[in-house]
């Protein structure tokens, strides 16, 4: 092959190359070129390299800059190499231009990447700072319906609230979300019920309520500004009060109860300890009885006593027992 033949190959897979590249990537820059948002040729192929989809790219920057923002597409890409979504990200700032909110794209990146994962978006931030949005108080998706507090009185006082926020875009990042809100919003109420002199009071005026907790500044370090607490609904639960002094007097029973059987098991243990000192006494009395024969035995072997001294004991005791059966004659008892 002679020099000349190599040199028409090289510039054949030259302009076939470039052929690819201008078919790739023409439609593509042509669509910038004439949307007024030009992107060179060589960023579109560096972006390929780097595998961004610079048709994606493109399209943000032609919607940026038809609404009159100004966004290069290194920006563009830096937000979309940073896992953001660049197509929300300007959204989000249209919005916000034609809402008249101060919003530039380092704080819509930002707060693009903040709400990541967690089922919210740049654009719902901006759409809520134009519309504020409702929050429901307690969340229906706790499980729970109410916000249960007690009055003074005992009486419980179930509050259904309804908070109305708008989205603080300075504080977003960073800021308390949803759930804190609706935390501090339901501590609140529980705080103003509980200080309540009765339910009647709250049932009167519910209004009382939203105007107390919403002058605590609950929304302060948090992503949103809170606008209105209204209560929905105000409902008369149980009768705590009367219940708790129903457990205390049980409990009071049953501990007098058991005190009352401490003292009984006590007085049966003394009367049994009676009963058998009883015994023992009635054991040394017959001791000492069975000793009395004893005794007369050694009297008549010493000569301490005679036989006319033993008769006149034996009718003594005869006697004894005869006067003793005539004031008590057989089945009567002395009174």
């Amino acid at each position: 092959m002679n020099s000349s033949n190599l040199v028409f190959l090289i510039v054949g897979v030259f302009v076939l190359v470039l052929a690819a590249i201008i078919f790739s990537f023409f439609s593509v820059w042509l669509r910038a070129l004439l949307a007024g948002a030009p992107v060179s040729m060589f960023n579109l192929v560096a972006m390929r390299l780097r595998q961004v989809p610079y048709s994606v790219m493109v399209d943000a920057r032609i919607r940026a800059t038809k609404a009159g923002i100004k966004l290069s597409i290194d920006e563009i890409e830096a937000q979309y190499l940073a896992g953001g979504n660049v197509i929300a990200c300007v959204h989000a700032l249209i919005a916000a231009q034609k809402a008249g909110i101060a919003l530039d794209w380092q704080r819509a990146c930002a707060i693009d990447l903040a709400t990541k994962g967690s089922g919210k978006s740049v654009e719902e931030a901006v759409r809520t700072s134009v519309d504020p949005k409702v929050i429901d108080c307690p969340n229906p998706a706790s499980g729970r319906t109410t916000i249960d507090g007690v009055a003074k009185d005992g009486i419980q006082v179930k509050v259904k609230a309804r908070v109305t926020v708008r989205t603080h875009l300075d504080r977003f990042v960073g800021g308390a979300k949803e759930e804190t809100i609706i935390a501090r919003v339901g501590e609140g109420i529980v705080s103003t019920i509980g200080s309540a002199e009765s339910y009647k009071v709250v049932l009167e005026s519910p209004d009382s309520i939203s105007k107390t907790v919403l002058a605590r500044g609950l929304d302060v370090g948090s992503a949103f500004e809170i606008l209105s607490i209204d209560i929905a609904d105000v409902d008369v639960g149980e009768n705590v009060g009367a219940k708790l002094q129903e457990a205390q007097a049980e409990a009071n029973k049953s501990i007098a109860q058991a005190q009352a059987e401490i003292r009984r098991a006590a007085a049966v243990a003394v009367e049994q300890e009676m009963k058998a000192r009883v015994q023992e006494m009635q054991a040394k009395v017959v001791e000492a009885q069975a000793q009395v024969p004893l005794a007369m035995a050694e009297a008549f072997r010493s000569g301490r006593l005679g036989v006319m001294d033993y008769y006149r004991m034996e009718n003594v005791q005869a006697d004894t027992a005869m006067r003793s059966s005539i004031a008590h004659p057989e089945g009567k008892k002395e009174t």
